[in-house]
């Protein structure tokens, strides 16, 4: 099983969930996150000061998936989260040991 999380702009959070349903993900975990990547944040003006914002608001979203349904699950968060600027997000692809589902005991890929 792989568990993959992925940190996107937070206006993109639809269409990535969308995009997943289509491609046969039922679950996922979504948390309001903050970060910065290599742009390292940008200035804004207000009420006429200049101050620099490091830590933009994005979106994490955590599901784990079957070996066989990795390759869609992230090709379908690409496709729906990418808009081709700066700060469109990061995937990140890790093996998971076990899963168990608290309520009934299954274990595997059963229990996701």
């Amino acid at each position: 099983m792989k568990k993959i999380e992925a940190v996107i702009k937070p206006f993109k959070l639809e269409e990535v969930k969308d995009a997943l349903g289509e491609a046969g993900i039922d679950g996922m975990t979504v948390t309001e996150v903050k970060g910065f990547g290599r742009q390292k944040g940008h200035t804004e003006i207000y009420r006429g000061s200049e101050y620099t914002v490091d830590f933009l608001p994005k979106i994490k979203i955590e599901l784990v998936v079957a070996d066989t349904k990795a390759v869609a699950a992230t090709d379908a968060i690409i496709k729906a989260a990418k808009t081709g600027k700066i700060g469109d997000g990061k995937i990140f692809v890790s093996n998971i040991e076990e899963v168990i589902r608290i309520r009934t005991g299954e274990k595997g890929e059963h229990a996701v």
